[in-house]
């Protein structure tokens, strides 16, 4: 086993993070919070000229082929410039679901086209107002004699209100089953602390479905795409930390008060690096997970859950201490270190907050 970077790894977030410099710079990420969508299809259709959407795609589905490692490079750049695209919604959730039915027709059906660019995807499966472990509560699916029918709501969407094709985990008698729908959808937009990444409500009225894997099968294929989202969300957390520990560091050594730089003050030394030690331990605990994902399947329902919680706890206290150090400007509208402060939080209660992830985790370890 080496967490080492390789050579081509490297090449991979140096493309990533020149196109994103270049691109997505956080003007035009404020640009884009300022829309509805919070989304630019350009830069989504640029994303997949770089391979992006198809990274950890199989080949025999016009992907790539690569595993949760390289993607994990890919999200911790994204994470890090705070690109507000639908990257999580389909790359971390969709596709690791798709994969994980089996269901040969319906990857050969989806996969290339969420590998070209030309499909947003997106799972939903939270009950309105329940907690997210809600699936398959709020909505259900019936075989109707004219096929496959879905009614019911699915509340905190990622991405709901752009998305081509929903994979919605609904409910099937006493089990739940996932079913792929494309049209007859109502979809409400979500007020949100982080703008960069929107939310959605769906609701569905007898709407055409299609099953994807085994009927009843659906909280078992849930489970396994949140363990890879789990991995992938870690590492974009572990990028924006960085940024937040880049961006603190640089202010205290410009920022000047009692004839010097407040760098040279053991209070912004000793959080600063209290700031390094948590994030370098989120970034091993998320790069093991990344490993165990390719490798070692068995191990990452832990692994993934550990990732989770200790990189949401690096990142909001980077993001909290980036402010704290850039004083009075970091709180206003016009610096940037809010909008890490934003992404921290939501980020961090994303399919759950940290105790929820401490409690998920002593249950798999079986304590």
């Amino acid at each position: 086993m080496s967490l080492a970077t390789t050579t081509e790894q490297e090449e991979l977030r140096a493309t990533v993070r020149r196109y994103l410099t270049d691109r997505v710079p956080l003007s035009r990420v404020r640009e884009l919070m300022a829309t509805a969508e919070a989304h630019d299809p350009a830069v989504w259709t640029a994303l997949a000229g770089l391979g992006l959407q198809g990274l950890g795609i199989p080949e025999r589905y016009d992907g790539a082929g690569f595993g949760a490692q390289e993607l994990a490079h890919v999200f911790e750049e994204c994470g890090r410039a705070l690109l507000p695209a639908p990257l999580l919604a389909t790359v971390g959730l969709a596709v690791p679901l798709l994969l994980a039915s089996g269901d040969e027709d319906t990857m050969a059906r989806y996969l290339p086209g969420v590998a070209s660019g030309r499909t947003v995807a997106t799972v939903a499966w939270l009950a309105p107002g329940a907690g997210w472990d809600s699936a398959g509560t709020s909505s259900s699916v019936t075989n109707a004699a004219d096929g496959w029918r879905l009614s019911g709501s699915a509340s905190l969407v990622l991405d709901g209100t752009v998305a081509d094709l929903v994979l919605v985990v609904a409910g099937t008698g006493d089990a739940a089953t996932v079913v792929a729908v494309e049209d007859g959808i109502t979809r409400t937009a979500l007020p949100t602390l982080d703008q960069t990444r929107p939310l959605a409500r769906l609701d569905f009225d007898d709407t055409p479905c299609t099953p994807i894997g085994t009927v009843g099968d659906g909280g078992r294929l849930l489970s396994s795409a949140l363990d890879t989202a789990n991995v992938l969300l870690a590492a974009e957390m572990v990028g924006g930390a960085q940024a937040c520990l880049d961006m603190a560091v640089e202010y205290a050594k410009v920022r000047e008060q009692f004839g010097g730089p407040i760098g040279r003050f053991q209070a912004v030394k000793h959080k600063c690096a209290e700031m390094l030690v948590e994030i370098e331990g989120a970034r091993a605990a998320t790069r093991y997970a990344a490993w165990a994902a390719a490798e070692n399947p068995e191990e990452l329902p832990v692994v993934a859950t550990l990732a989770k919680a200790a990189a949401a706890e690096a990142y909001f206290r980077a993001a909290a201490d980036n402010v704290q150090i850039h004083g009075g400007i970091g709180f206003t509208w016009e610096h940037d270190a809010h909008l890490y402060f934003k992404r921290a939080k939501s980020s961090l209660m994303l399919f759950g907050d940290v105790g929820a992830y401490r409690r998920q985790l002593a249950d798999r370890i079986g304590l």
